[in-house]
């Protein structure tokens, strides 16, 4: 199972406190050995302030050796560290206690009129922020990650969107709520992140696309548990171009939870000839069974080779932290897909040779049949005599595919817009300093 495993791979492009939770998880799979996943823990908990938590995981590492007195120098150094920067923001801190004068400060939408309140009212001084900057990230470094999000949330209250330390913010915030798994507010976060990023000049074509491929890792953590990601994921990675981009050039694993997001999703079917597309233009840098899956059925039309990859992506599926929790419904969903491939090419299909392709006994696939229609997903008879079942017609709704079309075209339309208008900015940029260039040069010859 560990060829599989994209732990190393996604660890490359999350920060060290979200690895954590996909370390516990391999721990409990027993994937790796329990004393390997303990030294890569200590090691990163060494660059954190967690110095409690990395004394614990030391003495189940070495259970007869004494803890080393620089790890308890450590954690004094730490919690004298953090009274400084307490005392520091304790105007800050008072003012986050008050709900009245949050609340007050929440209804208004001008950055210059909050300044003004907030001086008028507390003595507040802008160098402030920055000492508030520093408590938010020590407080991280520690875990304190709830505390981290209230420190955060009045920082980008307060500072506008081109402060020097605004970026790393938005970075901060996210981290901190999906590791209190606080799942709507990071969504939101996560949407003002990809504004963010897509809108800001701050650097070359490069950083943009390093930018792209963290927040394409962190965005799993929202996606796979929001109520909303599935469709979410869809949208963001295959009909956003320059995160479809970040994917085929930087991270082509991320093809697996693509891939996992269309098959689950019934309402977005139309999206499969897309994703097939990339999948084959990728096939030579990232495979793996639930790649092949989709090949083997939709490209190929193997369906032994559908059935073998499908018995493999269950095993993929229950040892990925972002996927376990989609195992039943990508069974039924993989399974409904090989059926209703089938159906397309056969119109009586013998029940037995069925249940071969879905791996499953004949018994359990015809009440599985049987809950099919009955449910009204599929029009067919069952012959129980001669164990058959006789496809009937089954016409697509012309509304149906309308309003897929429409949101396909509404997603690549916004894309195209927003990459009209980079453009243009950039156009006008080149306009303006050629302008100042001319203007530099006629001034030259009339001085000459």
């Amino acid at each position: 199972m560990a060829k599989f495993d994209l732990t190393s791979r996604m660890g490359q492009y999350l920060d060290r406190h979200l690895v954590f939770p996909l370390l516990e998880f391999l721990s409990a799979k027993q994937i790796y050995d329990e004393n390997d996943l303990l030294r890569v823990k200590l090691d990163i908990l060494s660059k954190t302030n967690m110095v409690d938590y990395a004394i614990d995981i030391r003495k189940q590492l070495y259970p007869n050796e004494e803890v080393p007195e620089a790890m308890k120098q450590r954690r004094l150094n730490v919690v004298s560290q953090l009274q400084e920067l307490n005392e520091s923001c304790e105007l800050i801190i008072k003012l986050l206690t008050d709900d009245e004068s949050m609340k007050k400060m929440e209804t208004m939408r001008d950055s210059r009129t909050l300044m003004n309140y907030l001086q008028e009212e507390f003595n507040y001084e802008t160098e402030m922020m920055e000492s508030m900057y520093k408590l938010a990230k020590y407080r991280y470094e520690c875990g304190n990650y709830s505390l981290t999000t209230s420190y955060l949330y009045f920082y980008i209250l307060v500072m506008p969107t081109n402060d020097k330390n605004y970026l790393n913010v938005l970075w901060g915030k996210l981290a901190s709520e999906i590791l209190v798994q606080n799942w709507d507010t990071a969504l939101e976060d996560l949407n003002k992140l990809r504004e963010y990023i897509d809108t800001s000049t701050f650097g070359s074509a490069l950083q943009h696309l390093h930018q792209r491929t963290w927040f394409i890792h962190w965005s799993l953590f929202v996606f796979f548990n929001h109520e909303k990601g599935r469709d979410l994921v869809i949208e963001m990675f295959l009909y956003r171009p320059q995160y479809l981009n970040a994917i085929q050039t930087m991270c082509p694993h991320i093809l697996r939870y693509l891939a996992t997001a269309v098959i689950i999703t019934r309402s977005r079917r139309s999206a499969l000839k897309d994703l097939v597309k990339v999948i084959q233009q990728e096939s030579y840098t990232y495979r793996d069974p639930i790649t092949e899956f989709l090949e083997h059925l939709y490209v190929n039309f193997d369906f032994d080779g559908a059935r073998q990859k499908l018995s493999e992506c269950q095993i993929v599926l229950f040892n990925d932290f972002f996927l376990i929790a989609c195992l039943d419904e990508f069974v039924e969903n993989a399974r409904l897909m090989i059926f209703e491939t089938f159906c397309r090419i056969h119109q009586c299909i013998s029940i037995g040779m069925l249940a071969e392709k879905l791996n499953m006994k004949p018994e359990e696939a015809e009440c599985w049949i049987v809950n099919l229609i009955r449910n009204a997903r599929l029009d067919a008879k069952i012959d129980s005599k001669l164990g058959h079942v006789v496809m009937g017609t089954q016409p697509l709704s012309p509304y149906q595919q309308l309003i897929e079309k429409i949101d396909s075209l509404s997603v690549r339309s916004e894309a195209l817009q927003n990459l009209i208008e980079r453009k243009l900015k950039a156009r006008t940029q080149d306009w303006h300093y050629m302008s100042e260039d001319l203007t530099t040069v006629k001034a030259h010859f009339e001085i000459s």
